[in-house]
């Protein structure tokens, strides 16, 4: 069976990385979750004191430091995920915290952050058969890639989705907080210098206020069977 790459990029708290490791375990697919990529780097720079308690930033030590940032994904037989390790622990439950969101925007937008995870990003997907899912995957990582996905929703749909989340976890804020978190990490990602969110020009948008995940999904993967299994399929007709 023919292997692709898809790219799937779109707003926070959209759904982006439930459906990249649905589709990852549905197609036997190597899954990257390169949000976490970026909040793994912004967690090193908190527990280093490169962002202090005012969430000011020290650009110029958080670059001096890339060289001691070491990232990985370690496939979880028992979950059935990719979970990610940083400098050897996995920081899965360290990353997705409030305070990791408040600062990852502004991380993730200095130059020399970004190339190191992009190279890291074409790396992982050079042999293709991977879901990678992020701000600039489709636009700017693998332009090329076979199925580019442009998932959003709406907004408050989105923040109930969050506060949800971190309410499972034991983090709890108003809905009020997580939705000005959210419009905030918009605004930032929308507008940086380094990759912008943008939507790929020939990218399929995928609106899930109103689907389901499982509705998704299936919606995804009659895409990809339909475009481009198809041929594979005539073969043996």
């Amino acid at each position: 069976m023919q292997k692709i790459t898809i790219a799937i990029d779109g707003y926070s708290s959209c759904g982006k990385s439930t459906l990249a490791k649905a589709l990852a375990q549905r197609l036997n697919y190597s899954y990257v979750d390169t949000g976490a990529m970026y909040r793994s780097v912004t967690l090193y720079a908190i527990r280093n004191n490169i962002i202090d308690k005012d969430h000011n930033l020290d650009e110029a030590k958080l670059i001096a430091s890339l060289d001691n940032i070491e990232l990985n994904f370690i496939f979880d037989s028992h979950h059935k995920t990719s979970e990610t390790y940083l400098n050897g622990e996995n920081v899965e439950r360290f990353i997705r915290t409030m305070e990791v969101s408040n600062n990852v925007s502004k991380v993730s937008s200095i130059k020399q952050v970004r190339e190191k995870m992009i190279s890291l990003q074409r790396l992982m997907g050079k042999k293709k058969g991977v879901v990678m899912d992020g701000r600039d995957i489709g636009t700017n990582v693998f332009p090329k890639a076979e199925l580019k996905l442009f998932m959003t929703a709406d907004t408050d749909v989105r923040a109930q989705r969050r506060h949800d989340e971190l309410s499972s976890k034991g983090q709890y804020f108003t809905l009020e907080e997580v939705k000005h978190n959210l419009l905030e990490r918009d605004y930032a990602d929308s507008h940086r210098k380094e990759n912008p969110l943008t939507q790929a020009e020939d990218a399929i948008v995928l609106d899930n206020t109103d689907i389901s995940k499982e509705e998704q999904l299936e919606f995804v993967l009659k895409l990809i069977e339909d475009t481009y299994l198809a041929p594979e399929k005539h073969k043996h007709l």
